[in-house]
């Protein structure tokens, strides 16, 4: 039977020729949204960079994490995570040599990089500042980290011993840090510190799918699965088809209780997904265990109570972490969402603007940008960069912006907070592309 024409009219994104496969069938999981990839990017089971297909087994295998690379990568299109994650010029000289053929079909995406465009003239400047610029800050990153992880542990046996709840409170936040901040390392190459990640109950290689190349790539749109996976309890894409206004009120209602459970629910969903065999437990989900097994051994407590310390303290981390992360820099009604009009000028870089509105109250402390997923502008245009580089390298941004006429936009925590309520109740799409107007 012939689909519905005016049914599927509504089934579009502003950014790629087609609907993503991924988001017709339930449920949403990082395995569907990479079989769907598969079938959306039509890369001929290699590897696509712009208009031509290429084999980077070998290349991949010589690097920390090639394999999960090599699995989660094969046969789709890698260009702008390519371009994002090789700053210096020796990946792309290389190229040559693992170059198969052109590829025979037009991207599914329709940015740009072109070497006059916004994004490819500021990497020229970033990878020249980069050669004389001050590392020291990314010691002190570091540092952050490790005394952010110490306090987990300190704070959760204090909490335990006391039975404190304002003790369990301070140790989820540490945890919800502790999270927030490992993030600054699961772009890079694979390190201990990314492991952190998981002492809360997530996953970082499913974060690495879901955020790496997901998100980072497509943020706020359809292929946006961060975005994808709350629906349908939280619809951030406008559109009644999407979401009715009643369903949207609702979302705003119950927005805690999803933070609250957002831990618990990865989990059990990776249990769920192994135990039908759809994928396999790595040996690191079981580092979600050390934080309970030291309460345990450390303290006089029975094992119930130690277990239900580090519940309670692993659903306060969670709902921080749900907050923070969902009020930190991309929703609200002045975002770029898909739907929304698109700008004319299709450069990746000028899109990842246009779907960010950076929070300007943190900037004066390192350790709120690191667990607060600051300098988000910045660290989305340069993932693989410490955040103590990132601050650096505004001038080039700011002249770059200037060149393009762009704006790198800003507000406090709890505008961001206002916005995100109000973009979860927002039907209509906007009507004024990116660009068109200036937006404080």
């Amino acid at each position: 039977m012939a689909p519905n024409v005016e049914l599927e009219a509504w089934r579009v994104s502003g950014i790629s020729r087609t609907y993503p496969t991924y988001r017709r069938s339930m449920p949403i999981s990082n395995e569907s949204w990479l079989e769907g990839k598969h079938l959306d990017d039509e890369a001929e089971g290699l590897w696509r960079i712009k208009d031509k297909l290429y084999d980077l087994s070998d290349f991949a295998q010589r690097h920390p994490g090639g394999a999960f690379w090599i699995k989660n990568t094969k046969g789709t299109d890698i260009t702008e995570p390519f371009e994002s994650h090789h700053i210096e010029e020796n990946a792309a000289r290389m190229l040559s040599k693992f170059e198969v053929r052109s590829a025979t079909k037009p991207r599914n995406y329709k940015f740009t990089l072109h070497e006059n465009g916004f994004y490819m003239v500021l990497k020229r400047r970033v990878r020249q500042k980069l050669r004389s610029i001050h590392y020291q800050p990314t010691r002190k990153t570091d540092l952050l980290h490790t005394g952010v992880l110490l306090s987990v542990f300190l704070l959760s046996w204090a909490a335990t011993v006391l039975d404190s709840w304002v003790l369990s409170a301070f140790a989820g936040l540490a945890l919800c840090w502790l999270a927030t901040s490992s993030h600054n390392y699961f772009h890079q190459r694979d390190n201990w510190r990314m492991y952190c990640f998981n002492l809360s109950l997530m996953n970082f290689n499913c974060w690495r799918i879901s955020h790496a190349l997901s998100h980072h790539v497509y943020p706020n749109s359809l292929h946006d699965l961060e975005m994808s996976l709350f629906e349908p309890f939280l619809c951030f894409v406008p559109g009644k088809h999407y979401a009715s206004r009643l369903h949207r009120i609702v979302s705003v209602l119950i927005s805690p209780i999803i933070w609250t459970i957002l831990c618990f629910m990865q989990i059990l969903q990776r249990l769920i997904y192994s135990l039908l065999k759809r994928n396999v437990m790595y040996w690191h989900d079981l580092l979600c265990l050390v934080l309970p097994s030291f309460l345990y051994v450390s303290t006089d407590v029975s094992l119930s109570s130690a277990l239900s310390s580090w519940l309670t303290i692993v659903a306060m981390a969670s709902f921080l972490f749900g907050f923070i992360g969902l009020t930190a820099a991309h929703h609200d009604p002045r975002i770029y969402h898909d739907g929304d009009a698109t700008r004319q000028d299709r450069d990746w870089g000028l899109f990842q603007l246009d779907t960010i509105i950076d929070r300007g109250d943190i900037k004066w402390s390192d350790l709120l940008v690191l667990t607060h997923f600051g300098e988000h502008a910045m660290h989305h245009l340069f993932p693989t960069l410490d955040h103590g580089v990132l601050k650096q390298l505004y001038p080039e941004l700011q002249k770059t912006l200037k060149e393009f006429k762009g704006e790198l936009r800003e507000i406090n925590h709890w505008a961001h907070i206002k916005g995100q309520n109000q973009q979860l109740l927002r039907i209509e799409a906007n009507p004024i592309a990116p660009g068109s107007k200036n937006i404080h």
